[in-house]
């Protein structure tokens, strides 16, 4: 006789976890907490959203073409059974107007960065961008401290397409957000221009 399948974990299995214990994602319908984020992991977060937000967050004053709302760590919701908190995500002003005090965030981010944890790297190579198609997040990044390498996809109707890799001390200028130039090494050592 076969065991009864598993129910699926919603957001109601989310939102039931307490605000301060709530460092939790739903994939697949597997409620899971999200791995701690390593020194390395936090200097790479920190250092994207410089190098980002400054020309590009509701901020930029002149010194980029703004237009963007960034947020980390943020709860959103893409399906009922997968619920995300991307390390860094991004949404045009003319998608979301203005922030919002919704937990999870019910708008899907046009711009997505994972930044790659030895411990659940498949999730965000694999489940998570699934996911991140599905949903048609127009720009998926994967940055990975370790291998000081940064992959872009571009989102099309047959799926992610891969549009650039870059690595260590090379100069890019990647999608969505080309009118900043920058390098992993940069980012990953702390020292974003």
């Amino acid at each position: 006789m076969a065991s009864p399948a598993a129910a699926l974990a919603t957001v109601d299995d989310l939102l039931a976890i307490p605000m301060s214990d709530r460092f939790h994602e739903i994939i697949d319908g597997e409620l899971l907490p999200k791995a701690l984020p390593s020194l390395r992991h936090g200097v790479a977060q920190l250092g994207l959203g410089d190098v980002i937000t400054g020309p590009y967050g509701p901020r930029a004053r002149g010194r980029g073409p703004g237009g963007w709302i960034f947020a980390s760590e943020t709860e959103v919701l893409f399906e009922p059974t997968q619920v995300y908190r991307p390390d860094v995500a991004g949404w045009r002003r003319e998608h979301l107007p203005a922030l919002t005090d919704e937990a999870p965030v019910t708008v899907r981010p046009d711009w997505v960065c994972e930044i790659l944890s030895p411990s659940n790297a498949s999730n965000d190579l694999i489940r998570k961008l699934r996911t991140y198609q599905r949903a048609g997040v127009g720009h998926y990044w994967v940055l990975d401290p370790e291998s000081r390498t940064l992959t872009v996809y571009r989102w099309g109707v047959e799926g992610y397409l891969l549009v650039q890799t870059a690595a260590g001390a090379e100069r890019i200028r990647a999608e969505p957000f080309a009118d900043v130039e920058f390098s992993l090494d940069d980012l990953l050592d702390g020292d974003a221009p």
